[in-house]
């Protein structure tokens, strides 16, 4: 069975939570492990088993990095704010860049999620998920 992780930052877990529920039947598939307060998420709201580990800023994100580095975890879904600085950054890089050496399959927004659920699923991608969060507004034109 494959092993999914989940992962979302604070402001993107409304979006991870929505996308989860219209995903619901294909991740129940799935062997899924997140951060704590995306993996409590998603067992309170969407009712999917998810093993957890620590928190993102407690070392969560490093846990996940080194389930990818071991070949543990198949593909990555994080869902980043990129509007929003995290304290723990060094982390994320670490996990993103882990993904990308060991050829990982990363989803870091919706539309993406949706593509690589829709290809280790093997059906089609039917629709996007739900609409994301508002992106940040466009600077004026100058």
């Amino acid at each position: 069975m494959q092993h999914l992780a989940l992962v979302a930052h604070d402001h993107k877990k409304a979006d991870m939570v929505a996308w989860a529920t219209f995903n619901r039947t294909t991740l129940s598939g799935f062997r899924l492990v997140g951060t704590r307060h995306t993996a409590r998420l998603l067992r309170d709201k969407v009712g999917l088993e998810v093993d957890e580990v620590l928190s993102g800023a407690e070392g969560g994100d490093a846990q996940i990095a080194s389930l990818v580095a071991t070949r543990a975890v198949q593909s990555v879904f994080f869902f980043v704010d990129p509007s929003t600085t995290q304290p723990h950054d060094p982390d994320i890089r670490a996990l993103l860049r882990v993904c990308n050496v060991h050829n990982v399959p990363l989803a870091t927004n919706v539309a993406t999620a949706d593509l690589v659920i829709a290809a280790l699923s093997g059906t089609p991608v039917e629709r996007l998920g739900p609409a994301a969060s508002p992106a940040a507004p466009a600077p004026p034109a100058s």
